[in-house]
């Protein structure tokens, strides 16, 4: 394919991700992701990644896309919005992280990228070609950084520039060549350590350095033991995930509400109280979360999270 086809076809695939909704679309070659491979293997040596072994698993396939796509030549990256018009109550309730409010991203963003890999082929002929929506050994925020659409934040989240973190990123790995960024974007943190101060149970350890086994994350979602009562009194009513490190990062202050119709969490979700939730049943779980990354953790973790936080003293 000549460069002109490439930047064609590239241009295209930009246009077409905005038109299904993507709020960036950035392009970066497939390769060796060498800086990160020393800081991974840094983070698994000292045990940060807790209980989530999974993390420990195809340790070169995170660092080399090209393990994951037979011939891949680049990676393709999208951003979605998932910021919400309006908050879910949260006084005097426990609560939910904004991307748990509706149906479950993994899905939504799926769909978009089938329907891009299928157009695509169409246009470029027999490509291989696999959407990637965190659930795959993929570095996400590396590939985010490389192909110039922001950076990685001191809370390890991905923050773009002007538009704040409240972003989902995917990929689409494959074997056709296409025109890359040329741009990377510098850290802009410079010296706030907001976040850092922030978190209440001291998850960051150093700046762009997080111990998962502290995270409210964690606790919350990944935790299948019970929660360790050292925890007692700073969860801060999160009952399935957190957004405190991202709700006082300055970069926020720009973010805005998606227009994403799947995202529009359930009226009910709006209605319930601390009291709600406590006597939530198996039956009401399943009719609030149908559809829900909530289900991951099932109505037991939930409930789990809820008796935990029930037992912890009133926050300010």
């Amino acid at each position: 394919m000549s460069s002109f086809n490439q930047l064609m076809l590239s241009a295209w695939i930009k246009q077409r991700a905005s038109e299904l909704g993507f709020s960036a679309c950035g392009i970066a070659p497939a390769g060796y992701l060498e800086d990160e491979a020393p800081r991974l293997e840094q983070w698994l040596k000292h045990g940060l990644h807790g209980e989530m072994k999974y993390m420990e698993n195809n340790f070169d396939k995170r660092l080399d896309p090209r393990k994951l796509v037979d011939g891949a030549k680049s990676v393709i990256v999208f951003l979605k919005n998932y910021f919400p018009k309006t908050t879910i109550p949260q006084n005097e309730n426990y609560i939910l992280s904004k991307y748990a409010y509706s149906e479950d991203y993994h899905n939504v963003i799926k769909d978009k990228l089938y329907q891009l890999i299928d157009e695509l082929k169409q246009k470029a002929g027999n490509i291989n070609a696999r959407p990637f929506v965190d659930s795959a050994p993929v570095l996400e925020r590396a590939w985010a950084e490389k192909a110039g659409l922001g950076w990685t934040g001191k809370n390890t989240c991905f923050i773009v520039p002007k538009k704040g973190s409240f972003f989902f990123i995917a990929e689409i790995i494959t074997d056709l060549e296409l025109a890359c960024e040329q741009i990377s974007l510098t850290d802009r943190c410079g010296n706030c350590r907001k976040c850092i101060d922030a978190c209440p149970t001291q998850a960051i350890i150093a700046p762009y350095v997080i111990d998962a086994a502290k995270c409210i994350s964690y606790l919350t979602i990944e935790l299948k033991s019970q929660i360790p009562a050292d925890f007692e009194g700073k969860l801060h009513d999160r009952m399935f995930g957190c957004d405190i490190c991202q709700d006082v990062c300055p970069w926020n202050r720009f973010s805005s509400a998606h227009d994403e119709p799947r995202f529009i969490p359930d009226q009910a979700l709006h209605d319930m109280k601390k009291d709600d939730w406590s006597n939530l049943s198996r039956d009401l779980f399943d009719q609030l979360f149908k559809k829900s990354a909530v289900k991951r953790t099932r109505y037991e973790g939930l409930m789990r999270n809820i008796r935990f936080l029930s037992s912890e003293p009133d926050q300010e």
